[in-house]
C-alpha cells in the first residue's frame, strides 16, 4: 500500500509545451521578432530537449542550461539580441504559464485524499515555484522538491534520498514515482529501488533501459491504479 507519491511536474501535471510556446512567442514579440515562429520554435524544442538530457546526463549546469539555448538558437537563426535579457524575459513569462495536462486537477484531487502528494522537478526553481503557486492544484500539493536545492537533478538517486530526508520519509516500499520521462523519472525509480508508473500520453515505445512497474496513457488511469 503507498503511502507517498513523487509527482513530476513537467509533462506530468502540468502541460509544459503549452507554457513553454506561450513564454517563448511572448519573447520574440517582446524583443520584436517578426520572421516565422513555427520553425523557430521547432528548432527551439529540439536544442531544448537536447540541452535538458544532458543536465539530466550532469553535461551541464542548469544556469548553462538558461543561456546556451538561445545562444544556440540564436546563432542559427542570426539574431543579435541580448542572450542573458531574452532569458530573464523568457523566465519571467514561463513563470506565469501554469497550464495543466487534462485531467490533472481531478486526479490530484482524488489522489491528495489517499496519499501524499510531492512534486519532485529538476525545472527551474523560480520557474516551478510561480507556477505552482498560481495553479488551481497547490492545495493537493504536499510539498515541491525542486533539484537545485538537492545539488543534483533526476535520475540521480540522491535527490530522492534528499526528498525523504526533507519530508521525513523512510520506507521506499511504499513510494511511487509518477512521470512522463523514461530517463529521468522511471530511470531515478529504478536507481533508487522505488516503484514508478510511466505516464506515456503519445503511446510511444520504450527504446530505453529504464523499466517502469506500470504504465499508463492517461492521468485518469490512475484511478484504476490507485
Amino acid at each position: 500500500m503507498y503511502k507517498l507519491l513523487l509527482l513530476d511536474a513537467d509533462g506530468t501535471i502540468f502541460d509544459f509545451d503549452k507554457a513553454e510556446e506561450y513564454a517563448l512567442q511572448s519573447s520574440l514579440e517582446y524583443f520584436k521578432y517578426h520572421g516565422d515562429f513555427i520553425e523557430l520554435k521547432k528548432k527551439y524544442k529540439i536544442i531544448n530537449s537536447g540541452l535538458w538530457h544532458e543536465l539530466e546526463l550532469g553535461n551541464i549546469s542548469k544556469n548553462e542550461l538558461r543561456e546556451e539555448r538561445f545562444r544556440r538558437l540564436f546563432t542559427i537563426y542570426k539574431l543579435d539580441f541580448n542572450i542573458k535579457d531574452f532569458s530573464d524575459i523568457y523566465l519571467q513569462f514561463l513563470s506565469k504559464g501554469s497550464y495543466l495536462i487534462d485531467g490533472a486537477v481531478d486526479i490530484c484531487k482524488y489522489l491528495s485524499s489517499k496519499y501524499k502528494l510531492v512534486i519532485l522537478t529538476n525545472g527551474i526553481k523560480e520557474v516551478q515555484l510561480s507556477r505552482l503557486e498560481g495553479s488551481v492544484i497547490k492545495d493537493y500539493i504536499s510539498d515541491i522538491i525542486i533539484s537545485e536545492e538537492a545539488g543534483v537533478n533526476k535520475p540521480d538517486p540522491y535527490i530522492f534520498e534528499y526528498s525523504f530526508n526533507k519530508i521525513k520519509h523512510s520506507c521506499k516500499s511504499d513510494v511511487m514515482i509518477i512521470g512522463d520521462s523514461l530517463t529521468s523519472d522511471i530511470q531515478g525509480g529504478n536507481n533508487f529501488g522505488i516503484d514508478s508508473c510511466w505516464l506515456n500520453l503519445n503511446n510511444i515505445t520504450n527504446k530505453t533501459t529504464a523499466l517502469p512497474t506500470y504504465s499508463i496513457n492517461s492521468l485518469a488511469e490512475l484511478k484504476e491504479l490507485l
